[in-house]
């Protein structure tokens, strides 16, 4: 039996897949470099139709087909593919539905005009992820969450998944990036949120700006611990959560060799 830990990196970007900020490359470095140190690695992201199946060789991961996400009394199917990360041993699973991530844009249309079921597609993305690690049967030791798209998973975590045994023992960090966006994730956001009241009103009330900051002030607030992906943070945030009590914290180092990303995860997989 392995004895290594594990770590689930889950982000709406990795490259060389989706390169939206400069965290994608990160995340690529973190997970090869915790490859690399003896923790058993995967990942997921969505698979947005940008990305080209037949140049990362993606495809679809049959025992894991079968996902419906439940949201608001809705069923939405999920496909699951696979790659393998580029000159690294370690798998990235790509989380697929026709009507949300087939689209040839990602989160606003050719006009630039922002989707308006993007709130939807954010909580799809982030109880399908979770519904999918359920079925690996795969309980990761680490979750590492960046990108304002998986700002719901800590939450969700922490409460509607609290008694799934496959998380009893997971451990959050989360990455707070910088804004890419203005708009609001959209009147129902919230509702939608509480995945068929699983989640409380209560527990969503970091989530009543509704919008950018919103998603990452959620992701910071039920982490286990909180890394800052870029100098350029919302300054509310810096200030609310550079110290917080009975959190671990990594500040922003453009000069960085990412050992103290792997010390982080060492001190919170022990």
């Amino acid at each position: 039996m392995s004895t290594k830990k594990r770590i689930l990196f889950i982000a709406n970007e990795i490259s060389p897949y989706l390169e939206l900020t400069e965290f994608a490359e990160i995340v690529n470095k973190l997970a090869v470099l915790s490859n690399d140190n003896n923790f058993e690695v995967r990942c997921i992201m969505p698979k947005f139709g940008v990305i080209n199946e037949r140049r990362h060789r993606l495809h679809e991961v049959v025992r894991l087909s079968g996902i419906n996400v439940t949201i608001d009394n809705d069923d939405y199917p999920l496909v699951i593919k696979v790659a393998s990360l580029p000159n690294a041993r370690l798998q990235v699973y790509f989380l697929d539905n026709e009507d949300f991530f087939k689209r040839k844009q990602i989160f606003t249309d050719d006009k630039d005009k922002w989707f308006d079921d993007n709130g939807l597609r954010t909580v799809l993305f982030c109880k399908g992820a979770l519904e999918t690690v359920k079925k690996f049967g795969w309980p990761p030791d680490i979750i590492h969450c960046s990108g304002w798209m998986t700002g719901l998973i800590p939450m969700f975590i922490k409460s509607a998944y609290k008694k799934e045994p496959v998380f009893s023992n997971s451990k959050v960090v989360f990455t707070i990036g910088h804004n890419t966006f203005k708009e609001k994730m959209g009147a129902n956001f919230i509702q939608l949120s509480t995945i068929n009241d699983f989640v409380t009103k209560k527990e969503l009330e970091t989530l009543k700006d509704n919008n950018n900051v919103a998603l990452f002030r959620t992701g910071a607030h039920y982490a286990d611990a909180i890394t800052f992906g870029t100098e350029n943070i919302d300054k509310k945030l810096t200030e609310e959560f550079s110290k917080v009590k009975g959190k671990k914290i990594v500040k922003f180092d453009a000069e960085s060799d990412l050992t103290e990303y792997l010390q982080l995860y060492t001190d919170l997989a022990k």
